[in-house]
């Protein structure tokens, strides 16, 4: 059979291709760690209505830990709200990077502000890999194709998952448990591109443990605010100097 013309495809064409990237590795570990979110919903009081729209709501995974967590350890609503706010904020660059890479002079507004709530980790890295093979014009289309169906795949993993994960051993519920942080910390991981980034990684993996044993309420925004700051500072002044000292030529020394 003569092969289609890519740019013959249609809109319908492209998003229909988009969806197959929920077979892509990366999509198949996220949906296996919602089948972790799920155990981890259960255990922290979450009801299933409530975990499934915090999956099609939120979205980000990340964001819905700590979302959960403060939820589960008593914190304020204000609270709750500041630090998945200040969670979600890094996904602005990662809007702003890939939608000029999707968009032409006749995308509607709307649709690229619907798009954008898709934007995550998962869908991040996927699109910047596969949308420069799309014509722009269908770009829009293939990414809605593949983070729309993994969104709403992930909305009825968690639904099924809920209950199942409630007959399973202790021992087969910690190991799903356990599937979430450790996707968390992966992703965050494998996803910083700055120093400063991994620093900050490292600082909350310190003060989270910590600031649960002094202030259980705040221990997420505490650990936030704190271990980012101290990123910050640590990276403005000791690793950019030293990579500026580093980089700068040798001055030679003149005799008269």
């Amino acid at each position: 059979m003569p092969t289609t013309d890519v740019s013959q495809r249609t809109n319908l064409t492209w998003f229909m291709i988009g969806m197959r990237g929920i077979f892509s590795i990366p999509a198949i570990i996220l949906m296996t760690s919602f089948v972790g979110f799920s155990a981890f919903a259960l255990e922290s009081g979450i009801t299933r209505s409530q975990a499934v729209f915090m999956t099609l709501a939120v979205w980000a995974l990340p964001a819905k830990m700590i979302l959960v967590g403060t939820m589960a350890g008593g914190a304020p609503l204000a609270a709750s709200f500041l630090a998945v706010t200040l969670s979600s904020i890094r996904m602005m660059p990662m809007v702003a990077s890939i939608m000029p890479e999707m968009r032409t002079d006749k995308s509607p507004t709307w649709l690229l502000l619907f798009l954008s709530h898709f934007v995550a980790i998962t869908s991040w890295v996927f699109a910047m890999q596969h949308v420069p093979n799309v014509p722009r014009e269908r770009r829009l289309a293939y990414f809605g194709g593949f983070a729309i169906t993994l969104t709403l795949i992930n909305g009825i993993i968690v639904a099924i998952c809920y209950g199942i994960v409630a007959q399973f051993p202790p021992v087969v519920a910690g190991a799903l448990f356990m599937l979430t942080p450790i996707y968390f910390f992966a992703s965050i991981w494998a996803s910083a591109r700055q120093s400063v980034v991994k620093v900050a990684f490292i600082a909350g993996v310190v003060l989270g443990p910590s600031m649960a044993l002094v202030e259980p309420k705040f221990d997420i925004l505490y650990a936030g605010i704190g271990g980012g700051t101290l990123a910050y500072l640590f990276d403005r002044y000791f690793i950019r100097k030293r990579r500026q000292v580093s980089q700068s030529p040798a001055v030679e020394e003149e005799f008269p």
